[in-house]
């Protein structure tokens, strides 16, 4: 158990993503209490922030951050700026074996908390002797932050060194952020941020729910000949955003869930129809439907698809293990995933993705060996590779007395090997993003063939142009770009909840879409 005595809440959640990355599946508690075996508490003086870490070793170590010289040993009995406050909180046996002071704004919340973040993964790597691919780095989007200052005029060894100081994270890292910017910035080109946007559409459905999975999404069987309700309430909102973003270019459309082709194919053929009657589809530079599970394609929807000009799909194995499929609940076998893929590029689908996660349970590296094998025989035109993100709603979370003994790894050499396969496919990187809790700490990318790359993905990263979400669990987010200022509504996840409050819905997007 850790406990976190943190003094300004806005940074708790930077700390508390800090040690998970260290510290796996530990608990947490906010309170001097038995059983924590060390605490770490954050200050924030006047034009100083200082970090420390207390446990109850019998040598006390003073560790400064970034390779500044030690004021060597502290015995925790220093009682100035307020040190004897933290001391009166802890047994009198208690150590500090870590403390760091910088100066820092503390009016500038952004630098400061990378203060705060890089004083502590220091301390935590000289406690551990590990460190992260990413360093100090947690959120998200770590292209996001070279692919800003490209477009404000910055020089790639410029942006280079900036990343290493603030975040610590590899050369590695820091190169494939770069690297992915760069790519993204001239995919994005041909988009016009001010008035251009996107549309998702969200299918709540799909065969079965998979072991790792927190998406919106509910068994299609439950709502067998009950689709029609979900399709009403979903034209509704269709029709609405159509009305609002009219005269507007629409730039990309994603018909995602979920798995949208968990429906029937008239379902799909309706949905197409009416998102050609109410928006310019013809005109836009992609139209991406997820076919995602093997077991929810048939020749059928495929045909749909191919009918309203679908430009590119994905058949996601996530591994071609088959027993790693049975465990994770996916209900279809590898055969299965060669047979529908084989079928889309024979009815002339010529941009198919195909989604991999490292980190399956019980996967090792002959396993994900043995998968990047068959991906090349098969040679999609893009592979996004997923490193296992194990999120609240999981089962796999929420059922850790039935699923906690499964082994969970996710190594450098499992993303080495993945990223070797799409180089030898032809592909290269063009987006990138990470997620909490994901194991190893590493990130999902995208490879593709050149001109295959999905700009929806980048957008929706990348957080540079309005996304219009329709459906259960959508968000839409609204980008104005003269304020540099972006607003987001959510839809609720619950498919009758969405349907009895549509017009709920549809008011939540009324106030923010212009």
């Amino acid at each position: 158990m850790i406990g976190l005595l943190i003094q300004n809440n806005a940074y708790e959640q930077d700390i508390r993503e800090l040690l998970m990355s260290f510290y796996p599946g530990e608990v947490y508690a906010h309170e001097v209490k038995e059983g924590v075996d060390f605490y770490v508490e954050t200050r924030l003086g006047e034009g100083e922030a200082e970090v420390l870490i207390w446990d109850e070793e019998k040598e006390a170590l003073a560790v400064r951050a970034a390779g500044e010289p030690s004021d060597g040993p502290d015995s925790g009995a220093d009682t100035e700026s307020g040190h004897e406050a933290g001391i009166r909180l802890l047994p009198a046996n208690w150590n500090v074996t870590a403390r760091e002071h910088r100066p820092s704004d503390l009016l500038d919340h952004s630098a400061t908390k990378n203060v705060i973040k890089k004083m502590f993964y220091q301390m935590l790597v000289n406690r551990t002797g590990k460190e992260l691919p990413w360093g100090s780095l947690t959120g998200i989007r770590p292209t996001k932050i070279a692919l800003t200052r490209l477009y404000e005029g910055w020089q790639e060894e410029d942006i280079r060194a900036y990343m290493k100081d603030t975040y610590m994270a590899s050369d590695e890292k820091i190169d494939l952020s770069i690297d992915i910017a760069a790519r993204e910035k001239q995919l994005l080109k041909p988009l016009d941020y001010e008035r251009g946007y996107s549309l998702y559409v969200g299918i709540p459905f799909c065969p079965t729910t998979c072991l790792y999975c927190s998406f919106t999404s509910y068994p299609i069987s439950k709502w067998k000949g009950r689709t029609g309700l979900y399709l009403e309430a979903l034209f509704r909102e269709l029709e609405y955003t159509a009305g609002k973003m009219e005269g507007r270019p629409l730039d990309t459309i994603y018909f995602g869930g979920g798995t949208p082709t968990s429906l029937e194919a008239g379902d799909i053929d309706a949905i197409l129809c009416k998102l050609e009657q109410l928006f310019d589809t013809k005109n836009a530079l992609e139209f991406t439907v997820e076919a995602g599970r093997p077991d929810s394609i048939t020749e059928e929807k495929l045909q749909v698809l191919r009918a309203h000009g679908i430009t590119r799909i994905s058949i996601n194995p996530q591994t071609m293990n088959q027993k790693t499929l049975d465990l994770i609940g996916r209900r279809h076998t590898v055969e299965m995933v060669k047979e529908k893929f084989h079928m889309a590029r024979e009815l002339g689908f010529d941009n198919i993705n195909m989604d991999l996660i490292m980190g399956l349970p019980e996967e090792n590296l002959d396993d994900v060996r043995r998968t990047l094998e068959e991906i090349k025989r098969l040679s999609p035109d893009s592979l996004t590779v997923h490193s296992l993100a194990i999120k609240r709603a999981a089962r796999l979370n929420m059922f850790k007395e039935e699923y906690g003994d499964l082994k969970i790894s996710n190594t450098p050499e499992m993303i080495a090997l993945s990223a070797e396969c799409a180089h030898e496919l032809g592909m290269e990187p063009y987006y990138l993003y990470r997620q909490k809790n994901m194991a190893g700490n590493f990130e999902n990318v995208g490879y593709s063939l050149p001109g295959k790359a999905c700009i929806y993905n980048i957008l929706i990263m990348e957080e540079m142009q309005t996304i219009a979400a329709c459906g259960a669990g959508t968000t839409t987010k609204v980008v104005y770009p003269a304020e540099n200022r972006r607003e987001r509504c959510e839809n609720v996840k619950e498919v009758e909840q969405y349907i009895s409050r549509i017009d709920e819905m549809i008011g939540r997007k009324e106030r923010i879409l212009y």
